[in-house]
């Protein structure tokens, strides 16, 4: 039973992503680098994070504190991902097989914001995962049977989350137009702030709000990206 929970909660999480990037990145040699190149990125924020909580010591108990100082640090090292890819946007589209490459300015964001989301995604339920194989155990700590389950869950939202933001955080730098930028770190803490509710197993508290969040970025992101719904629904009519 562990062992089904293992791969459950792990297609959960990883599933949409995974295909994500089976269809739209695998088959290009310059989006898997720039998408390791971000998820390098996430691992740098994450460990200037750790030496930030590390030095502060009267504030290390305090979970919301180095909560505060990981989205700063991530939400930098995302501008510094829009500065790295609009400098060298020339040079991959001459080094690529695929001379239309950044093209569309949305699908190095898409690319990047992927990368960011699947490291992100894996650091938070790897150990959980882990956990998960057992022996026999529903919760962790005497807590609920929904603890996994709920976890694969937040996972899978801020690995999309990420990626929807990079694609607003890019086309509100190119646009100049901020307040996508202040939405992007806005919903960015919100929905961090949100998680913290899942120590007291408030979990309905804190994915109800968070998907509702993902579904007006996804939205959002779709429209910086130049989205239509009219051509959309037109296309997934003629499909059907």
């Amino acid at each position: 039973m562990t062992l089904a929970e293992f791969f459950n909660c792990a297609l959960l999480a990883f599933g949409p992503p995974l295909a994500m990037f089976a269809l739209t990145i695998a088959n290009d040699a310059i989006r898997i680098i720039i998408m390791i190149a971000a998820a390098f990125g996430w691992l740098l924020s994450l460990l200037l994070s750790s030496l930030v909580w590390y030095a502060v010591v009267p504030l290390r108990q305090y979970l919301a504190f180095g909560m505060v100082f990981a989205i700063i640090i991530q939400e930098a090292f995302r501008y510094g991902m829009y500065l790295l890819l609009r400098k060298t946007e020339a040079g991959l589209k001459q080094i690529s097989d695929n001379h239309d490459i950044g093209s569309n300015k949305s699908e190095l964001a898409y690319v990047s914001g992927l990368g960011f989301g699947l490291m992100s995604g894996s650091f938070a339920l790897v150990n959980v995962l882990a956990d998960s194989v057992g022996p026999g155990t529903l919760g962790l700590n005497s807590g609920t049977e929904y603890f996994f389950v709920t976890s694969a869950a937040m996972t899978l939202c801020m690995i999309l989350l990420n990626t929807f933001w990079s694609v607003i955080f890019f086309s509100g730098l190119d646009d100049k137009c901020y307040i996508k930028v202040c939405w992007v770190v806005g919903s960015h803490f919100f929905v961090s702030g949100l998680s913290l509710l899942n120590r007291k197993e408030l979990y309905a508290a804190t994915i109800i709000p968070s998907y509702i969040v993902l579904a007006i970025t996804a939205f959002y992101a779709f429209k910086c990206a130049g989205g239509n719904v009219k051509v959309l629904l037109n296309n997934l009519t003629c499909r059907s």
